[in-house]
């Protein structure tokens, strides 16, 4: 499964690589909302929330599927600046329209639900879907949704004022801490660029990233099978000291394609017993159960949202289910009338950083 990304004739300039403090502060975001994906960084998230005034903490919670599951586009600029406040300035010239059909992307689902004309502003059937949607996915989801559609103005002041109380309270000084780090591998890609190639260049980003045999699109191994075009726009990759084992994929219609990569290093990983290794290991043998658990990797779904995003029976889901549960995988919470699956990433990570890699990308 792939995002293939057209870049025939694309002209060397158009390729960027580039730091970007407002992705890196929605990859910092991320770790507060889901630090089991980041063993190493436990106890910074630890820190930073027993130190956030209570009413930024419970901002953060209200918004925290902007950033969580996947990353609203407008998180992780196409054009990075060197200043939070000028990224935030770049977003506050997106019109209505681009803004909301991109936060209702991450609002209503983390399978990229997309919404077409007429959309969810001007049309009711449209907004009615996009409310059940959100409802499904949890009462925050719903609240968010509806103030959203009803005051689009007053949601987007509301989110900036929430990005730059972050400064302030904790990424002005992790900003500080990692742009040397960032600094220094952006050196090394642009040079690899410049020197050997964009083939040599995406292989230094990740194995999960390659220039195709043709020469005419790049590769990323995500969770959808799609393609994008950069043409006209071109491609930006942007480094990511806090987002590892994430690599970011932005590749809506309308948008520059943005890829944010990992560059931090991995903790290892911890023992544990032979028997549990089997047995998990065979729950993630049958290729239905892999897709199932990256999905679910991305936030937490119902049997039939899973049914739906692969086109299958809602039974046949509910077994493989059941084996990967059984095997310690995942988590089942009943919210009200729907019960949600979860991954337990720490026992995912205990099988191996490339696992849990392949499943978190």
């Amino acid at each position: 499964m792939v995002l293939r990304i057209d870049i025939t004739g694309l002209p060397a300039e158009r390729l960027r690589f580039a730091a970007s403090p407002l992705a890196e502060l929605t990859a910092m975001l991320h770790v507060l909302a889901e630090p089991g994906h980041h063993p190493r960084l436990a106890g910074w998230a630890a820190d930073v929330w027993s130190g956030l005034p209570p009413e930024l903490a419970e901002r953060l919670r209200e918004a925290e599927f902007l950033w969580r599951s996947s990353r609203a586009d407008f998180l992780v600029p196409a054009r990075p600046r060197q200043s939070l406040a000028d990224e935030l300035d770049d977003v506050d010239r997106i019109d209505d329209e681009t803004y909301v059909t991109a936060a209702l992307i991450t609002t209503c689902g983390s399978n990229r639900v997309l919404f077409g004309t007429p959309s969810p502003l001007a049309d009711t059937a449209a907004r009615d879907r996009a409310l059940e949607r959100a409802q499904a996915r949890g009462a925050l989801q719903e609240a968010f949704a509806e103030r959203l559609l009803a005051d689009p103005a007053a949601v987007r002041a509301r989110v900036r004022d929430t990005l730059e109380q972050c400064a302030g309270a904790f990424f002005d000084a992790a900003w500080a801490g990692v742009t040397a780090h960032l600094a220094a591998d952006l050196r090394v890609k642009n040079d690899l660029l410049r020197r050997q190639g964009i083939g040599a260049a995406l292989a230094a980003v990740s194995g999960a990233v390659a220039l195709a045999a043709d020469g005419g699109s790049i590769v990323v191994d995500k969770l959808q099978d799609n393609a994008t075009s950069a043409q006209g726009t071109g491609i930006t990759f942007v480094p990511s000291d806090f987002g590892r084992p994430h690599l970011v994929a932005v590749h809506a219609p309308g948008w520059h394609p943005v890829v944010q990569y990992p560059v931090a290093e991995q903790a290892p990983s911890e023992p544990v017993p032979l028997e549990t290794v089997t047995r998990r290991l065979e729950a993630l043998a049958h290729p239905v159960r892999l897709r199932l658990l990256r999905t679910l990797a991305r936030g937490p779904h119902t049997t039939g949202e899973l049914a739906h995003a692969w086109e299958l029976s809602a039974p046949e889901v509910s077994r493989h289910l059941a084996v990967l549960r059984r095997a310690g995988l995942l988590t089942a919470r009943r919210h009200g009338r729907y019960v949600h699956y979860t991954v337990n990433v720490p026992e995912l990570t205990a099988l191996g950083p490339d696992l849990l890699a392949a499943v978190l990308r």
